[in-house]
């Protein structure tokens, strides 16, 4: 090789072995290649396998003619200079051009070994195996002291899932290569992954004759008995781990787990023990002895360790919030609730930084009926980290129910600031302006609402059944009309809709029979609910049906706490002839609160007014 050459070669920290010379320390690391390397280059569209084949076949013709006269000094120069382009290509994985300058090199000098070798790196990295074979076979063939060379072949088969293929490429690398046992720990695992597992453990053994115990191949050796169901092998495996290993808590905590997996659950406790006497601030030694204890039906102790599992600074967040999961899914539960509230607290109180650990307390103390609790806990969590629609939901989700309605809209003017396109927002906000007698306001927000939510028949409707009531408000009759109607078409036993509409109908005195009919269907579905009643019976009343309304007052009265039910009773009365029975209805509305503004009037007067 010219001076030049091996100079460039050293640079780049590479060899070229001659024919018949071993190369005993080639600078890339065989069975992975390399991953230094500078930085990418954009990756030109790959070679198609006529053109591999046709580079090939011209290599091989050129090095026919080539080997039919010894290898000049100028054409080792020459074929030393392509290798080198050829590594430098290949360096920044422009394997198109690294290909071309070897397979240059390869037709000079085709019983060069590194330049076979490195024709297979190429053509595993650029996904053409089967040439990749071919050269990583011959590679071996001109240098089988090689190690590496034997690795590129192994990782060539095992990527085309020719495991058999492979394993014994690593057995004649084992047997032929000096120095090269430590490879027993390739082959045992690729058995490993094969499923062969009786083989990966004679290989393990072998090595561990060669070289002494060593703590991963023991603990592999313990995987592959418990997956050959040799449990005792594996506990004796993994107490001499321990006992090799006395500081090693990790062992102990396996063995620990290996023995409350198997039912072996006096030992199981034991051992964890042992591990808190190495470390008593383990959690993963409480929470295997909280299982362990519920197994026993020992649900106090249980509780006590895993609550212990959560004060340890050791349980990172995600793993609370696992647990913590898979109590939610069992919730609502007696016996469970207030475990899970405690959990949730000590886990709020932990991770005061954390929005994950104020969401999940929210959701439990939701699940369990603590809803200002829950609200409190979203909103610190959304004080953390406000991204999250969802818990902004729950937020307004919760001031609806608690019929809060400043905090409601309040929340949401907050939401929406953050979320402009959310649908179910622009509704609460629209739903909270109502509340504070702002209609105008309302109807603003639950028609631009009602625009975002077209993909959404459902919400759609409510958007609709609210507009109908804000509509009537502004005193908008045609538009209320029309919101009714489109609600009810979505579901046409729309309980709100079918109630406010009948009731408006009535207070107008427009389509009475449509309005009766409404009512009428929705006291059928719902017999004992007295807003309905009063509803039916109001428009049985503008109907001039007295004897009928009287009926449906009558049920009403049975269960409403409602002024306005038992004014329109005393209504009715009147219209019957029953005045003094009236008269006392109506102060009996008054002392309750609530009735119209005309109660007074009809008690000073003794006379009905409408």
């Amino acid at each position: 090789m010219s001076r030049i050459g091996v100079v460039f070669l050293l640079l780049l920290g590479l060899s070229v072995a001659t024919p018949g010379h071993a190369q005993q320390n080639p600078a890339d690391p065989g069975a992975a290649p390399s991953t230094s390397k500078p930085a990418k280059a954009a990756k030109p569209k790959k070679l198609s396998r006529k053109e591999r084949k046709a580079l090939a076949q011209r290599a091989d013709i050129e090095s026919v003619q080539l080997q039919k006269r010894p290898l000049s000094e100028k054409d080792r120069e020459l074929s030393e200079a392509f290798f080198v382009d050829g590594l430098r290509y290949l360096m920044l994985e422009d394997y198109n051009k690294a290909l071309e300058r070897l397979l240059k090199a390869y037709a000079l000098n085709p019983a060069n070994a590194a330049i076979n070798y490195k024709i297979a790196e190429t053509n595993l990295l650029s996904g053409n195996l089967s040439d990749a074979t071919n050269f990583a076979q011959t590679a071996v063939k001109l240098d089988p002291k090689n190690a590496y060379y034997y690795l590129l072949l192994a990782q060539i088969y095992s990527s085309q899932k020719q495991y058999d293929q492979a394993a014994k490429v690593y057995t004649t690398l084992i047997k032929d290569v000096p120095d090269s046992g430590y490879y027993l720990f390739n082959l045992a695992d690729l058995y490993m992954a094969q499923g062969k597992l009786t083989e990966a453990l004679s290989t393990f053994e072998q090595a561990e004759k060669k070289f002494g115990p060593l703590d991963e191949v023991s603990f592999k050796k313990q995987q592959i008995y418990l997956k050959q169901n040799n449990l005792d092998k594996a506990l004796q495996e993994g107490e001499a781990l321990i006992a090799a290993n006395p500081d090693e808590i990790r062992y102990v905590l396996a063995q620990a787990q290996m023995y409350a997996a198997n039912n072996r659950l006096p030992d199981a406790i034991r051992v964890a023990q042992q591990a808190l006497q190495q470390d008593p601030s383990s959690a993963q030694a409480r929470m295997i002895l909280a299982d362990v204890y519920r197994q026993q039906n020992n649900s106090q102790e249980s509780q006590k360790q895993i609550k212990l599992a959560f004060e340890s600074p050791s349980l990172d967040i995600d793993t609370k919030v696992r647990i913590l999961i898979d109590y939610i899914k069992q919730l609502p539960n007696p016996t469970l609730n207030q475990s899970a509230l405690d959990l949730a607290e000590i886990t709020t109180r932990t991770h005061p930084k954390e929005a994950k650990a104020f969401s999940i307390a929210g959701d439990i103390q939701t699940i369990t009926d603590h809803k200002p609790e829950a609200r409190a806990n979203y909103l610190k969590a959304v004080k953390l980290d406000n991204s999250k629609f969802q818990i902004w939901q729950q937020v307004v989700l919760i001031d609806a129910e608690l019929n809060e309605v400043d905090s409601l809209l309040l929340h949401t003017d907050q939401a929406l600031e953050l979320f402009p396109n959310q649908a179910s927002l622009w509704f609460y906000n629209g739903v909270a302006y109502m509340l504070k007698k702002q209609t105008a306001k309302g109807v603003k927000s639950l028609e631009y609402g009602r625009k975002l939510a077209t993909d959404n028949p459902e919400l759609l409707a409510q958007f609709d059944t609210q507009l109908g009531d804000a509509y009537h408000e502004l005193k908008d009759y045609a538009k209320s009309d029309a919101a009714y109607e489109a609600a009810l078409v979505f579901d046409a036993n729309n309980a709100q809709a079918l109630n406010n509409y009948s009731y408006y109908l009535s207070l107008r005195g427009e389509k009475l029979d449509k309005a009766k009919e409404m009512a009428g269907k929705l006291v059928k579905q719902h017999p004992d609910n007295d807003t309905y009643l009063d509803t039916y019976g109001w428009v049985l009343y503008r109907l001039k049906d007295y004897t009928g309304a009287r009926q449906q007052f009558e049920l009403a009265l049975k269960t409403t706490k409602d002024a306005t039910v038992v004014e329109h009773y005393g209504d009715v009365l009147y219209q019957l002839g029953e005045r003094d029975k009236a008269l006392a209805e109506w102060q009996r509305a008054q002392k309750m609160g609530g009735a119209s503004s005309l109660i007074d009037r009809k008690i000073k007067d003794k006379k009905l007014y409408e």
